[in-house]
């Protein structure tokens, strides 16, 4: 069996205002189901199309399913525009990345809580994907991204993030 990435990784452990009121091993806070903090960005390229891509098998959390965000959980200490901004240039395998903060919610199931920070970012066409954390990836327009979902296992965080963003969006008009 393949070992999950970043299980050692220490978080920083949130109450429920979203401040840190300690940390833990990745695994426990996990594990636990311990509030942390998670970031979402929604690359686009310069045309507006969304990068969307399917997560390795090893991923900690929600192995193999598709998703419409690149982004991972905070590090200790780490602000959550730190974070958006290194996630994104790892997951994307480029630099020079900009996130903006749209807005943070609290994600909560009943395997998992953490706060949700989501941000939108242009990059270039041109992506070297981390393989150890994207399986595949593609380029889709918003409406070729709508009737995709449908037919595809999604991250449920992610999900509700983008039902979240589609939301947000309308009312910013």
């Amino acid at each position: 069996m393949t070992q999950p990435l970043n299980a050692d990784e220490i978080l920083d452990v949130v109450d429920a205002d979203d401040h840190v009121v300690g940390q833990a091993p990745r695994a426990e806070v996990m594990a636990k189901r311990l509030r942390h903090r998670c970031v979402f960005i929604l690359a686009t390229d310069a045309d507006g199309r969304i990068f969307v891509h399917r997560r390795t098998p090893q991923k900690i959390v929600f192995p193999s399913l598709y998703d419409v965000f690149v982004g991972g959980v905070v590090g200790t200490g780490e602000s959550y525009d730190e974070a958006a901004k290194r996630e994104a240039e790892e997951e994307l395998g480029v630099t020079g990345i900009e996130p903006e903060h749209l807005f943070t919610f609290l994600y909560s199931s009943a395997d998992h809580e953490w706060f949700s920070a989501v941000y939108r970012a242009t990059t270039p066409v041109t992506v070297a994907p981390q393989v150890s954390e994207v399986a595949w990836h593609a380029f889709l327009t918003e409406a070729e991204l709508e009737a995709a979902l449908p037919g595809w296992d999604m991250v449920p965080d992610g999900l509700e993030a983008w039902r979240r963003l589609s939301a947000w969006s309308a009312e910013q008009g």
